[in-house]
C-alpha cells in the first residue's frame, strides 16, 4: 500500500518522538517537529526551504558552534539520519548528550543546559549553610551522584581526608535523590557504591579512588577484590527496598519529568535540603569547603571537639579537576543540581 507524504511525516515524527522519549536528556524538550528552536549563532549558505547538507556536516557544524561556548571539550560521537531531522550525539564531561539538527542546518534543539551546571525542581526550603557543631568523632556526610562530574571532583579530594583520618570520623557517602546520569549507568553504580560501604566497608575507599580513575566499574570491582556475589544480593535487595528499577523504568515518575529518583538516601536528603551534587554535611549540618585535601582536612577537622594530631599534617592545596582522572589544577565551586 503507498504511503503518501503526509503519513509518511506522521511516521517519520512518530518515530522521533518515541526516539527522544526514550532519552532522558530531552525530557522537557518540545520535540513535535521543528515549530519551536533555538536558531544557530551562525549561518549557513543555504535556507529552511532550500537543500539540505548532510549529517556529516551537520555534525561539523553543531560540533564547532558547541566548541564556541561550552566551557569544557566537545567531542563528536555519532550522526544518524532521524528523517526529518538529524541525530548528533556529542561527549562532554563524560555525558552522551544528543543534539537535533534540522536538515538544512538552520534549526537545532536540545536540553542545552546539560553543557552547564543546571537547576532542577527541589524541595522548597532553602538550604543553610551554618556554623559546624563540634564533637568527638564527626560524622562526615558526602551527598554525590556518582557520575556527577562536580561529584566525583569531590570524592577525589576528600579520600586523602578520609584515610589520614581514619575511624577518628565517621564518613559516609551518600547519593542525591535523583539521578542526573542514567544513560552513564549512575543508578546501577550507586546501588552497587551503596551495597560495597554497607556490607565490604573496608573496600570502599579503594573501589572508589580505582572508579574515580576512568569510571570503569566493573574492572575496578576486581580490582579493589569486591565480593560479586555478595554483592549482586544486596543490589538486588536494596533495588526492591527502593524501587530503584521501578524509578528509572517509569518515566512518569522521573522528577520534573526529566531524571529517575534514586531514594536510598532520600530522607536524608529531605532533612540536610540537599540541593545536587557535591554536598557535604558534617554533623548534621551543611558545610562549606574548597574541593582540594587541605580544604577538606581544615574543614573536618574544624568539627572536632579536640583535633587529633592527623589535623596537622600537609595535604595538597590544589583540587582534581571535574570528571574521572586525577588531573589537578581546577578549582570550582559548580554543582550537578
Amino acid at each position: 500500500m503507498a504511503i503518501d507524504e503526509e503519513d509518511k511525516e506522521d511516521i517519520e515524527m512518530d518515530d522521533i518522538t518515541k526516539r527522544l522519549r526514550r532519552n532522558p536528556w530531552i525530557a522537557s524538550t518540545l520535540v513535535l517537529g521543528l515549530a519551536i528552536v533555538i536558531i544557530f549563532a551562525f549561518s549557513l549558505n543555504c535556507s529552511l526551504t532550500g537543500s539540505a547538507i548532510s549529517e556529516d556536516e551537520a555534525a561539523t557544524k553543531i560540533v564547532d558552534y558547541i566548541s564556541s561556548i561550552a566551557p569544557s571539550e566537545v567531542e563528536f560521537i555519532e550522526a544518524e539520519d532521524l528523517g526529518s531531522i538529524y541525530e548528533i550525539t556529542i561527549l562532554y564531561e563524560q555525558e552522551q548528550i544528543p543534539l537535533y539538527v534540522s536538515k538544512d542546518g538552520k534549526y537545532w534543539t536540545s536540553m542545552i543546559q546539560s553543557l552547564q551546571p543546571r537547576e532542577t525542581e527541589l524541595p522548597s526550603v532553602e538550604p543553610t549553610t551554618q556554623e559546624i557543631s563540634k564533637s568527638d568523632k564527626p560524622v562526615v556526610e558526602l551527598f554525590i551522584m556518582s557520575h556527577c562530574p562536580y561529584g566525583t571532583q569531590a570524592e577525589k579530594g576528600i579520600i586523602p581526608v578520609v584515610e589520614l583520618l581514619g575511624d577518628k570520623i565517621d564518613f559516609k557517602l551518600r547519593f542525591v535523590y535523583y539521578a542526573m546520569h542514567p544513560n552513564a549507568g549512575e543508578v546501577e553504580e550507586q546501588l552497587n557504591q551503596y551495597c560495597i560501604q554497607k556490607e565490604q566497608s573496608s573496600k570502599l575507599i579503594p573501589y572508589l579512588k580505582c572508579f574515580l580513575d576512568k569510571g570503569d566499574g566493573a574492572s575496578c570491582l576486581t580490582t579493589a577484590g569486591i565480593d560479586k556475589d555478595k554483592l549482586k544480593i544486596c543490589t538486588q535487595t536494596a533495588d526492591l527496598e527502593f524501587e530503584v528499577s521501578k524509578n528509572l523504568d517509569d518515566q512518569s515518575l522521573w522528577l520534573s519529568g526529566s531524571f529517575p529518583l534514586f531514594n536510598i538516601d532520600a530522607a536524608l536528603n529531605q532533612q540536610y535540603e540537599v540541593q545536587g551534587s557535591p554536598t557535604l554535611v558534617i554533623n548534621g549540618q551543611q558545610a562549606s569547603s574548597s574541593r582540594d585535601p587541605a580544604g577538606y582536612l581544615a574543614t573536618i577537622c574544624g568539627a572536632f571537639t579536640t583535633e587529633p594530631n592527623e589535623c596537622s599534617e600537609t595535604l595538597s592545596t590544589q583540587s582534581y579537576s571535574p570528571g574521572f582522572g586525577y588531573t589537578t589544577g581546577s578549582s570550582t565551586d559548580a554543582s550537578c543540581g
